[in-house]
């Protein structure tokens, strides 16, 4: 019979080392192009599914935030102006912190549930439930 050493020894060279960034949920960037007036973000169902959010509901945000019009295509969102990456990744950065990274222990691993009209934040890790003030 191993003792007890052996055998954590043993658990430990079959565990996975996870590399990478300490932060788990890493948004990718936008990615895209400007075709006449329009932007293109050819990436946003990635973006959408890395948050685990409705795609309608990322749209609906960032054509509010940057007051512009557009339409969910397939995988992608078509904004009806021309636009910087940088403008569109800063935005999709406070779409994070408002709707899905939880402000007490700061994992991305969250639901939006309504409770009397009032949409929360309910943390699957911690458990917080905190309100989003952010209405659209």
């Amino acid at each position: 019979m191993e003792s007890y050493e052996q055998l954590l020894d043993k658990a430990y060279s079959q565990v996975k080392v996870v590399e990478g960034s300490s932060e788990r949920c890493e948004i990718p960037k936008v990615e895209g192009n400007v075709t006449g007036n329009n932007t293109f973000i050819t990436n946003f169902a990635q973006i959408a599914d890395c948050l685990r959010r409705d795609p309608q509901h990322l749209a609906k945000f960032l054509q509010k935030e940057l007051a512009v019009s557009g339409r969910v295509d397939g995988g992608r969102l078509i904004l009806k102006t021309k636009l910087n990456s940088s403008k569109v990744n800063e935005k999709i950065e406070k779409y994070s912190h408002e709707f899905v990274i939880c402000p007490v222990c700061g994992k991305p691993d969250t639901e939006v549930i309504s409770e009397k009209g009032i949409k929360y934040k309910h943390c699957l890790a911690c458990g917080a439930k905190s309100p989003i003030k952010y209405h659209l």
